[in-house]
């Protein structure tokens, strides 16, 4: 089973087991819809709690799980990372893409055809960047719409333009 990545514990709250958590999603208003997360400082040893009480406040979710009901409970999973299923992920929009689904993606520009494949997404503070594995290098490209001209997830295709100048 896959996870992923939704929100980092950040620090108790009170002596009941309230987590402050730090929102790693775009959809941070999901906090307030789901029932279970995976909490562990990796998803190798995670393990499943139900939510008792979610509420958003300040940019932050402040969640109260299952087993973690004490301000000692809630001070030993400060660190640890939530994450949830595939099939507990939002749907994204059309015109959007989980980095997930962009990695793997064969790249090929609109001249030299097939170019590499993306290997990584680097969220930067201006924009993302797709690493491009060619093979014999990784190239960084800017995920902007003057280089990036189409993403195909049903095909398996990012078409770039303009790749010769990242060689």
């Amino acid at each position: 089973m896959e996870l992923f990545l939704t929100g980092i514990v950040l620090k108790p709250k009170g002596l009941k087991g309230e987590l402050k958590v730090q929102p790693v999603t775009d959809f941070p208003e999901s906090f307030l819809t789901r029932r279970e997360y995976y909490i562990g400082k990796s998803p190798e040893e995670s393990v499943v709690r139900k939510v008792l009480s979610a509420k958003l406040r300040q940019g932050f979710a402040w969640l109260v799980l299952e087993g973690i009901e004490s301000r000692e409970a809630a001070e030993a999973v400060a660190g640890s990372r939530l994450y949830v299923t595939d099939d507990a992920l939002e749907a994204m929009p059309d015109d959007r893409a989980y980095l997930h689904e962009l990695i793997g993606l064969e790249a090929v520009d609109e001249v030299q055809g097939r170019v590499g494949v993306i290997s990584d997404v680097l969220q930067m503070p201006a924009q993302d960047v797709y690493e491009i594995d060619t093979g014999a290098r990784k190239v960084l490209v800017p995920a902007v719409e003057e280089f990036i001209t189409e993403i195909d997830l049903d095909k398996g295709i990012v078409t770039l333009r303009r790749f010769s100048e990242f060689l």
